[in-house]
């Protein structure tokens, strides 16, 4: 009986049978013949179609027969004022209308002293509760309420729990992989005996955890209730108040758990909490926990490419058909859960009479899906630049383009050739952009994620960096793994201070450093993604590191036919000019980035005088960005500009 509202016909004969028994208790307790009372409960247990709620208490917490009719006898001094009235008869009038031990000694049959020990199932699992400060014979017994009310017919979860657990439903579409997974743990369990073994599920998935978590429950035909390790409390005597709430809550609900760790190194009170707690338990963590306790491990991931090919094809239905090849890059590129693609797709129109670019929105919506948690480690930047705006010599940009390519092949060529099964690493298109500064390394890297249609994130370097030990690493992983979901091109800008040459070892800072380059040069090669280094000084760079680069693309300095390119494409259409000489422009020896820089001022100075953009503001934006720079500038390069 674990339905919060039972069948009809079962709660009437489930209250009828609760009267029967309390019309035995009050012949008891009146010193009068029960026969008739037995008669009656047996005539009102043929009745029920599925055990009664006090059987079933009985059964499910070990109850002598003493101790089941004390814990009735408790219920029924809530119940019905004439099992009260009679408490006070059958005591001589000495005692208030409840139930005490004294009287349970003397009324009911085959009594035994240990029924009211802390260890024996009345109190251990607080069925009742003992409420004066006085002889433990005399004090007062009270049935807790939320058992009152399951004897009653009334099951529902406990108010002190209800705060902390979220009760999870079974997945109707799971990944393949996982429902595999599921049916491991659930034949593991099935042999594990009594006490049963702890469950860990480590890995990526927090959905599918729960999905597996939720599966192995159904496979015992339980529920699933999850509580996470921050509201596990610290405070042990209120955590063994929870270890016994939960545990009674798991038998008369038919219930398992998922305790759910964010964090790899959950507080010590989530592991005892974790060790001691009973019945189906489930532990969801990143990485898998030593423990005392029996332990059987399992790793859930996020469903592979082919699966989750396979569960956008169920989740689009029809839709699935007009996207073509195009879904498979959505596999190839966005690691999603199950429970993603199942509510992106329900939510999704890609009705090409409807949508114009179905495949175009559902890459949108994607992105949209995962931008939010790498958005509060990187700055993600707009691409507003294209291949026209790409002023690099030729070889230059075939590479870029070769790059591109690589990309847009990757699920072929790692899944359909077959070389992720040669291993994992080496499969990253890590690529180096080194040049002067302003040579047009970031705005390439625009260019690349408009082409492939990805997120381009700039990692900020100072924010990655720390001066603790082990940070570094954490702050690394941590950008990694939320690219690695949402398929971003990470652009690590300046990286010299990052990647640089590994130092020989003279102490324990050196030792450190090396570390973090080591960790990164694994998540790099691991890494299946595009991510994009740019430096400005290549020979700082690591041998090791620069061996594990695909790809290497200078960006030389621009010459005068380059830097004339760059001048005619600074000023957008709508920029008011006047008499602006190109090619005399293109003698100043600067890269594209001043470029810009000496056009923008150039632009505010001839805003500020209501005029246009000539030689003459653009000389004087070019004297300040040389100050600023503390180069002179040579006669030769602005000679003739007014």
């Amino acid at each position: 009986m674990n339905d919060a509202a039972p069948r009809q016909g079962w709660a009437e004969a489930n209250q009828a049978l609760l009267v029967a028994e309390l019309a035995r208790l009050k012949s008891l307790l009146a010193g009068e013949d029960s026969s008739e009372a037995e008669r009656q409960i047996g005539h009102c247990r043929a009745r029920l179609d599925a055990p009664a709620a006090m059987d079933r208490v009985a059964e499910c917490f070990g109850l002598s027969g003493f101790e089941r009719d004390l814990l009735l006898l408790t219920a029924g001094v809530e119940m019905d004022a004439a099992v009260s009235a009679l408490c006070v008869t059958a005591a001589g009038g000495i005692q208030r209308p409840w139930a005490n031990f004294a009287l349970a000694l003397a009324v009911l049959s085959d009594p035994h002293w240990s029924a009211l020990t802390p260890h024996r199932p009345l109190r251990h699992w607080r069925l009742i509760e003992t409420t004066d400060d006085v002889a433990l014979v005399t004090a007062r017994l009270r049935i807790d309420e939320r058992v009152l009310h399951y004897l009653a017919g009334v099951n529902y979860l406990d108010p002190r729990l209800a705060p902390l657990l979220v009760q999870v439903e079974e997945a109707a579409v799971m990944a393949r992989c996982q429902h595999r997974i599921a049916q491991q743990v659930a034949e593991v369990l099935a042999e594990g005996g009594s006490p049963l073994p702890i469950a860990q599920l480590s890995g990526n998935d927090a959905h599918g955890k729960r999905d597996v978590a939720a599966a192995v429950a159904a496979a015992f035909g339980l529920q699933l209730f999850t509580i996470g390790a921050e509201d596990v409390p610290a405070n042990a005597q209120e955590r063994d108040a929870l270890v016994t709430l939960w545990g009674r809550e798991a038998r008369l609900i038919d219930a398992a758990l998922l305790i759910e760790c964010a964090d790899n190194a959950p507080p010590s009170s989530v592991l005892r909490f974790h060790e001691r707690v009973g019945g189906l338990t489930l532990l969801a963590c990143p990485e898998p926990l030593a423990c005392e306790r029996q332990v059987r491990r399992f790793r859930v991931d996020k469903p592979n490419r082919f699966d989750q090919l396979h569960l956008w094809q169920q989740a689009l239905g029809d839709g699935a058909t007009s996207m073509g090849p195009a879904l498979e890059g959505v596999a190839a590129e966005f690691r999603l859960s199950a429970q993603d693609i199942s509510r992106l797709g329900a939510s999704l129109c890609l009705d090409p009479a409807v949508l114009p670019d179905p495949v175009a929105a559902l890459w949108s919506a994607c992105r949209d899906q995962k931008r939010l948690r790498l958005d509060g480690l990187a700055q993600r930047i707009e691409p507003a630049a294209g291949w026209d705006d790409l002023i690099l010599p030729e070889p230059q940009k075939a590479t870029l383009r070769q790059i591109a390519a690589q990309v847009h092949h990757r699920l072929k060529v790692y899944e359909h050739w077959g070389f992720a099964n040669k291993g994992t690493r080496g499969l990253g298109i890590s690529v180096l952009f080194a040049g002067e500064s302003g040579t047009g390394k970031t705005m390439a890297a625009e260019v690349l994620a408009g082409e492939v249609h990805l997120d381009l994130y700039r990692i900020d370097l100072s924010a990655v960096i720390s001066k603790y030990i082990g940070e570094t690493e954490k702050n690394l992983a941590r950008v990694f793994d939320a690219a690695e979901d949402c398929g971003a091109i990470l652009l690590f800008d300046e990286a010299d201070a990052l990647f640089g040459k590994r130092s020989e070892v003279k102490d324990s800072h050196d030792r450190h450093a090396n570390i973090e380059v080591s960790y990164l040069l694994q998540r790099m090669e691991s890494y299946r993604g595009l991510a994009i280094l740019t430096t400005n000084q290549k020979a700082a760079l690591d041998t090791a590191f620069q061996r594990r680069l695909r790809f290497v693309v200078p960006f030389p300095f621009p010459d005068a036919s380059e830097r004339e390119a760059i001048w005619r494409g600074v000023f957008p259409a709508a920029v008011p000019t006047n008499g602006i000489d190109y090619a005399k422009l293109s003698r100043l020896h600067v890269a594209g980035g001043h470029i810009r820089n000496i056009a923008l001022n150039a632009a505010f100075l001839a805003a500020e005088a209501d005029g246009k953009v000539g030689m003459l503001q653009l000389l004087a934006a070019t004297h300040s960005e040389a100050a600023k720079r503390e180069r002179p500038l040579s006669d030769a390069e602005t000679r003739g500009w007014a």
